[in-house]
């Protein structure tokens, strides 16, 4: 399956990001309305929600919502509160030896995935990111070297909260440390468990546990798979082999990657990567975030794209998913 990644470089909200918007609406707004209309919440309720918890972002969130049409609908659905549930699976670990970086596969179904990479400065500071919902984020970088990443967390409760990938944006716009990160992720509600993984330029790192229902946990954990503290759900776990991942990626960082391409290689082999595209659980790409270099390397079997602060060229790539990749 050929799949098309696209590089965008847009300083302020503009004229590139309303085309994206109206390329991708019509499949998210059959998304937003999945669970019929009544089932999202209202606009004012959105919008004092995103007041209340993220009051910074709002005015980009009113400049998106103006260039993509200032309708009720697409005010509720940019406002990532309360949205329809979604599930990915997803590997991610720290090395912090040596010069400290994140690496991540995304495993998802390929036609719920943008594939945009955005450069952008909305709120003062340089933030390349793996966009999702259009101005979300999957996992990305900030110009002062935090990074973060994210994963499912393996729990089927549903709550009121955001959608964790905006939860992402507002820390690479607002958070310099991992510090600052935690803080905001133990701040912020969430409607869906997940697992935020963040790396600052000093190499400290943490895992958050996030839960709609419960305190976020942070760990000094350098992985995460698709579990948190415990399994919760058997079917989930076992299609995604979310214990056998961790499991290696704890060994990986307990010696057996001898160095830094050991373990970036690994992601691009079993059992971290997966061709399981028809279940929706297929790697789509995996990224490594360099902090102290302020670098972005996105990987596929026999192919990489290397991004940078200092280094941004605008482009498109076709990846062929799943073409060269052991079995």
């Amino acid at each position: 399956m050929d799949f098309t990644f696209q590089a965008v470089a847009e300083d302020q909200p503009g004229p590139k990001w309303e085309a994206l918007f109206k390329r991708f609406w019509p499949a998210y707004e059959r998304w937003f309305l999945s669970e019929g209309e009544k089932a999202r919440p209202r606009y004012l309720t959105s919008l004092r929600q995103l007041k209340a918890h993220m009051p910074e972002l709002v005015p980009t969130y009113e400049r998106l919502v103006e260039l993509a049409g200032n309708t009720d609908l697409i005010a509720r659905f940019l406002s990532s509160f309360c949205p329809p549930s979604y599930l990915i699976a997803c590997s991610q670990a720290v090395w912090s030896n040596d010069e400290p970086f994140l690496v991540r596969n995304y495993d998802y179904s390929p036609q719920l995935c943008e594939g945009v990479i955005l450069n952008t400065s909305w709120n003062g500071r340089c933030v390349i990111a793996m966009s999702d919902g259009m101005w979300g984020v999957l996992d990305g970088i900030n110009e002062d070297g935090l990074a973060v990443s994210l994963s499912f967390g393996g729990r089927r409760v549903i709550g009121v909260g955001f959608g964790v990938p905006l939860l992402l944006r507002y820390i690479l716009e607002f958070a310099t440390s991992t510090e600052e990160a935690i803080a905001i992720l133990q701040r912020v509600p969430v409607h869906m468990s997940y697992n935020v993984t963040v790396l600052d330029r000093s190499g400290r790192f943490a895992t958050a546990y996030l839960r709609p229902d419960q305190p976020a946990v942070v760990r000094a954990v350098p992985y995460a798979a698709n579990h948190q503290e415990e399994i919760e759900w058997e079917q989930h776990a076992t299609a995604t082999a979310t214990l056998q991942r961790e499991y290696f990626l704890f060994r990986q960082l307990r010696g057996d990657a001898r160095g830094p391409d050991d373990l970036i290689g690994s992601f691009l082999a079993p059992p971290l990567y997966s061709n399981a595209f028809a279940k929706g659980y297929g790697t789509i790409y995996t990224a490594v975030y360099r902090p102290v270099r302020s670098e972005i390397e996105y990987l596929w079997p026999g192919t990489r794209w290397r991004l940078g602060f200092d280094a941004f060229a605008e482009g498109s790539r076709t990846i062929s998913l799943g073409a060269g990749a052991p079995s």
